[in-house]
């Protein structure tokens, strides 16, 4: 048996054992075609596509109900000439369901994996271990941004064609454009929580209530600093749970709804904001290093 490791320059690194069989003369595709791939295997795994009926339900009711609320609210629209809700208070107030969607699909992500022991298969080189993680966190994200940016996009379609002119669709669009970078603030931040958590656990149904545990179980954390007799306590309260911690980034961006003064520590909100998704993403690296490790 010869065993082909040389590395060449003109293909990805990689071992090649010849045993007997005819030689594959094909182009090697390498890393980034890995990659694309299992972006879209992952992408089609949040939505059970591919897989059984019973992986579609769950990620499915969301995308309906979610749905169904946008068509509602268009519906209502156009029979009152004014939205129920704003384009901006559409993510906030449906933040409940973007939990359940990421507590749904992060599990069928990554716990699975874990759990069957296919990740030896997966880190095999060219895939780097990063590469897995990033790459699973990157479909969730767009998973979740997609289950609620396209209701939000059929909102701001409906709203279009209800309106008389150029400039007031254009003031249409100036609403829903920072209004949909909302709703990525929403799904980059809780899908890092979500992966994160998905990764320590191999069942999918302990992973699944860890993460819901993980967003609720700190708002009475932030109940109790909003009642403190500190006017910067209260406007800081929000930083101690991730769903308020959004939604204190919302009412810096628009509006404040009257729920959570954020008073002016906005900025401050957007900046904890990146860092808890950044801390997020290294603390899941450093867990499949460890995973690949053993």
């Amino acid at each position: 048996m010869t065993t082909l490791d040389a590395a060449r320059p003109d293909r990805p690194a990689g071992v090649i054992h010849d045993i007997g069989y005819q030689r594959y003369d094909g182009p090697r595709l390498g890393r980034r075609y890995l990659v694309g791939s299992l972006y879209l295997h992952s992408l089609r795994t949040a939505f059970g596509l591919g897989r059984t009926f019973k992986a579609k339900i769950f990620p499915w009711l969301i995308v309906g109900v979610v749905g169904v609320v946008a068509a509602v609210l268009t519906a209502v629209r156009a029979q009152t000439g004014s939205l129920a809700l704003s384009y901006a208070e559409f993510p906030e107030t449906l933040s409940v369901l973007i939990i359940f969607f990421c507590a749904i699909v992060a599990p069928e992500l990554a716990s699975r994996d874990l759990h069957s022991g296919v990740l030896p298969l997966y880190f095999a080189r060219p895939l780097h271990r990063g590469d897995y993680a990033l790459v699973k966190l990157a479909a969730l994200v767009s998973a979740t941004f997609l289950t609620v940016g396209a209701p939000l996009t059929v909102m701001f379609a409906g709203s279009a064609f209800m309106v008389d002119g150029f400039g007031a669709v254009w003031d249409e669009f100036t609403d829903f454009l920072p209004a949909l970078g909302y709703v990525a603030v929403h799904a980059v931040v809780y899908s890092a929580l979500a992966l994160l958590v998905a990764s320590l656990v191999r069942r999918r149904a302990v992973a699944a209530g860890a993460i819901v545990g993980a967003f609720l179980l700190t708002t009475p954390v932030v109940g109790v600093l909003s009642v403190l007799p500190y006017q910067a306590a209260n406007q800081l309260a929000g930083l101690a749970s991730p769903v308020t911690m959004v939604g204190g980034i919302g009412d810096w961006m628009f509006e404040p709804s009257g729920d959570l003064d954020v008073g002016p520590y906005g900025p401050l909100y957007a900046l904890v904001a990146v860092g808890f998704v950044v801390l997020g993403v290294l603390l899941l690296l450093a867990r499949y290093r460890k995973v690949a490790a053993k």
